[in-house]
């Protein structure tokens, strides 16, 4: 079985594969202040609620966005699992061709979704990961990660905005019933959440007419996407474990 790990700004994605199926996923929090023990434990206690022995994992593999957690899992991996993790990073194998200015620029999430999204749902394509913050890459038909956009999340949007306008308040992320809300949490989440959505449409247009592919799918990842899928046409295909199933491909193009 292969353990596969990302690490996050928010949360950290772990999950289990036996070959292409993917057995358990859960999620942990990001904390630096965690220990590998701590994050050993967890991870132990997942694994054992699905019945999986540690003997059972025969390597692992992690991407990451907080390099100071990458010992602490490495840690954690070796200690409690007996296995070292690859990391995603320069050097790696990932069958795109990355069309980046910097090359180690590209963020090692963005580069695991890109993989993902090309081998299981083909090219040209573009990949949207809502998450802390928003992602849209573009992969054209023959691999080419050709970059993207990177935009605000609609948690942090919302967070920024409660903080920084004092008589703002904090809000639950649910589309109102009407755009021209009545009340302060109706205007913001009208606001939010409609601004998201047009973001997306917008940003996904404009990829299309730029690049020429006209009938790219859209793949998008991420709790918050669901959002967008459930009030606009502009996802193809919504797909919650797309990073864990990005993972596992690279593992194997690696091994």
């Amino acid at each position: 079985m292969l353990l596969v790990i990302d690490i996050g700004n928010t949360n950290i994605k772990i999950g289990v594969f036996d070959r292409d199926k993917l057995l358990h996923s859960f999620r942990l929090s990001t904390a630096h202040a965690r220990t590998g023990d701590e994050y050993g434990v967890d991870i132990l206690a997942q694994l054992a609620s699905k019945g999986i022995s540690p003997d059972d994992v025969e390597g692992a593999i992690m991407s990451s966005v907080k390099p100071g957690l990458n010992y602490t899992f490495e840690h954690a991996c070796d200690y409690y699992m007996g296995v070292k993790p690859l990391v995603v990073g320069s050097g790696i194998k990932t069958g795109l061709n990355i069309k980046y200015d910097n090359p180690r620029e590209v963020g090692a999430d963005r580069i695991v979704n890109s993989v993902a999204a090309y081998y299981i749902y083909g090219g040209p394509c573009i990949n949207i990961d809502c998450g802390t913050a928003t992602t849209f890459n573009v992969i054209g038909e023959k691999g080419e990660f050709l970059g993207g956009a990177i935009g605000h999340g609609l948690k942090s949007a919302s967070e920024a905005l409660s903080q920084t306008a004092e008589k703002l308040p904090k809000i639950e992320l649910i589309m109102p019933r009407k755009v021209v809300g009545r009340t302060t949490i109706t205007n913001m989440q009208s606001g939010l959440l409609q601004g998201y959505i047009g973001m997306a449409e917008r940003i996904v247009r404009l990829m299309r007419e730029e690049t020429g592919f006209t009938n790219a799918k859209v793949i998008a990842t991420g709790g918050l996407a669901e959002i967008i899928k459930r009030h606009s046409d502009v996802i193809d295909v919504l797909d919650r474990t797309l990073t864990l199933r990005g993972l596992n491909i690279i593992y194997k193009l690696n091994t």
